[in-house]
């Protein structure tokens, strides 16, 4: 089933303790206890990756992708300095539906997440169901409080070390460039999460991910293997796509600032919606993979659009901190470990340091 033409790019963080639930009274305790329970639903139906590969129902491409998945870890931990887990030792075969789908809100008139607050990972940018009425339930529940509301499906998430996170099928099913990069996102996570910061995490998961599943690629097959240029092209067009949405949500942001009416301001951002799909139309020809093909499919709104900001929006900026420290993961990594020390607001401290405005850093509502 699609969903609004629209896949999380990349990943969440969803830390479910049991223990806090009865202590929780600020948070949606129905909620807990249903990511709790598809949580260890999907613990309990995962098996070892090694019983996994003596199976016949997968085939020799997707072992081969299963069997790459501790040469990832090792590297991950080795070369780019990423936390020692006992993640992705096991293996989740019994759907390839994808782990969570996932519902993010926004008002209307502002470029501002709707946030909920929760034990451990503090207030996120979105909510992940197992279960798709639930999710649908949500998704009514928000729209009828008149925000902009999307709903779409996440290839992974992280538990943040709290549990065993296993790798599921849809991640040996599609391309190896996909899976080491989610690997490696998620190793990213679970070394270095910021309370709260949701753009942080994400955009710096990203940033790692591209970067390491390209370094990976290449020192395991080779410069001119095609999974280590698809790994390149996947970076470059990452740069053209995330130029392309700061600007647009740039625009939105002037709309919304004005001191125009609600109802105008409405009516004049279905303009600058029509304009983006048409700059896209040009924008696509540029680019050499299908990552951000359906970007513009389903109706625009801030919802939409905020949810791949939280990924993709800040990628130049984390290159940025990338090149200066020698286009080192692990260099770059230490440089934000150090940053979140003395606390704040990383988004805007990095800006800081590099001499940007930190006009374009948004928040959560």
């Amino acid at each position: 089933m699609k969903l609004s033409n629209f896949k999380y790019s990349r990943t969440l963080v969803i830390a479910v303790i049991l223990v806090l639930i009865l202590a929780c009274s600020g948070c949606r305790l129905a909620y807990i206890f249903h990511v709790a329970a598809g949580q260890f639903q999907l613990l309990n139906d995962s098996i070892p990756i090694r019983e996994a590969l003596e199976k016949d129902s997968l085939d020799a491409e997707q072992k081969a992708r299963l069997r790459l998945v501790a040469d990832v870890k090792s590297f991950g931990e080795k070369d780019l300095g990423l936390k020692k887990s006992q993640n992705y030792q096991t293996v989740h075969l019994k759907s390839s539906r994808q782990p969570l789908y996932v519902v993010s809100a926004c008002p209307k008139d502002r470029l501002v997440r709707k946030s909920w607050w929760f034990p451990v990972v503090g207030h996120v940018p979105y909510l992940g169901f197992f279960d798709l009425r639930s999710a649908m339930e949500e998704k009514k529940a928000l729209a009828e409080k008149d925000l902009d509301v999307i709903m779409g499906v996440a290839d992974a998430y992280s538990t943040l070390g709290w549990f065993r996170d296993p790798v599921t099928l849809n991640l040996i099913q599609g391309p190896t460039v996909d899976l080491v990069e989610t690997i490696l996102h998620e190793m990213t996570h679970l070394t270095l999460y910021i309370k709260g910061q949701g753009e942080f995490n994400e955009g710096l998961a990203v940033l790692v991910g591209k970067m390491g599943a390209f370094l990976f690629l290449e020192r395991t097959y080779g410069p001119s293997h095609p999974s280590t240029v698809e790994a390149q092209r996947s970076i470059e067009d990452e740069r053209i796509f995330s130029f392309f949405l700061a600007s647009l949500l740039k625009d939105l942001e002037y709309l919304y600032n004005s001191p125009l009416s609600y109802s105008k301001k409405l009516a004049d951002r279905e303009k600058v919606f029509a304009r983006a799909r048409e700059d896209f139309k040009f924008l696509k020809k540029r680019l050499k993979t299908r990552r951000f093909s359906r970007f513009g499919e389903a109706e625009l709104n801030n919802a939409y659009l905020m949810s791949i900001g939280l990924y993709h929006r800040h990628f130049s900026l984390f290159e940025e901190v990338f090149k200066k420290n020698g286009n080192s993961v692990k260099k770059t990594i230490v440089f934000f470990r150090d940053l979140a020390k003395d606390g704040g607001d990383l988004m805007k401290i990095t800006q800081a340091r590099l001499g940007r405005s930190s006009a374009t850093v948004t928040s959560n509502g």
